[in-house]
């Protein structure tokens, strides 16, 4: 069997105690405020993030993994007889999934596999979760990658947002987009599509956005034998109401909180779910 390592970035949002489970590696992006530097999830945590960000004049900046970061840790685990499957959030919102190819191309080796989830947060973590299971089933690299590449379609979410500011700021989500997020009572129901965040609904209070995400759920149908992340930053109301309703159809699901990068851009009073559909 393959000695075989999983990499991810931190904008997969999940939880210490899967990661040190499964033993997966995780490289941190960094949070700027003006010219103060954050490695996210070490220095700063979502809570401080947050109050940083209501209180500070500057809006922070997050920094994707470098090249030489990945040429560091890849050759780290190359040394020690690893092969990698290094799977990293949407290129079409960061350039991390770039600087590991950069790296992979410099090392010119066939045993790392650098996978595009074209997805973030609980999406990618998904991704990489069943990856993991996968290499402890006994796949070798090849096979992970073909089964990881063939999950990405399939990963679906359904979020609700009480504000859509910071992620117009952050540049992941167009101000036409944005606008309806200021208007009083309105929820818009937000979803990672080919890589991007995109305004799918917008519904009236929060029992409608839990309806709407119940439905969704039901719609489409989670795979069996994945499970849903049940997500959120600071969004109390919904989270208590949906975490309840989705316990009680029996669903398995695993609660993660949005990380400080991820939570840069998507602010305060979020919640959702991610999930693998059946296919």
């Amino acid at each position: 069997m393959q000695k075989i390592k999983i990499i991810t970035d931190s904008t997969a949002d999940l939880p210490k105690e899967i990661v040190e489970e499964h033993d997966i590696e995780v490289l941190p992006l960094l949070v700027n405020f003006g010219e103060e530097t954050y490695i996210d999830g070490i220095d700063i945590d979502t809570q401080t993030l947050l109050e940083k960000m209501e209180s500070s004049e500057d809006f922070p900046i997050t920094a994707q993994v470098n090249p030489q970061r990945f040429l560091e840790c890849y050759k780290g685990y190359l040394d020690e007889g690893y092969k990698i499957v290094s799977i990293h959030l949407s290129s079409k919102m960061s350039g991390t999934y770039q600087s590991a190819c950069i790296a992979k191309d410099m090392l010119e080796t066939d045993c790392i596999k650098v996978i595009d989830s074209l997805n973030v947060t609980s999406g990618l973590g998904l991704l990489v979760l069943k990856a993991a299971t996968l290499k402890e089933a006994g796949l070798d690299i090849g096979e992970i990658e073909k089964e990881i590449i063939k999950a990405v379609p399939h990963v679906k979410s359904v979020l609700a947002f009480e504000y859509l500011d910071n992620l117009v700021r952050g540049g992941r989500l167009s101000r036409t987009a944005g606008i309806i997020g200021n208007v009083l009572g309105i929820k818009p129901i937000l979803a990672v599509s080919n890589g991007e965040m995109v305004v799918i609904d917008k519904v009236r209070g929060s029992k409608r956005a839990i309806r709407y995400i119940m439905d969704y759920l039901d719609k489409v149908g989670i795979k069996e034998d994945e499970p849903a992340i049940l997500l959120h930053i600071a969004n109390k109301d919904i989270l208590t109401n949906l975490r309840e309703t989705i316990k009680e159809k029996g669903n398995q699901f695993i609660e993660c909180e949005v990380g400080c990068v991820v939570g840069v851009h998507a602010g305060k009073d979020a919640c959702g779910v991610f999930f693998i559909e059946n296919y």
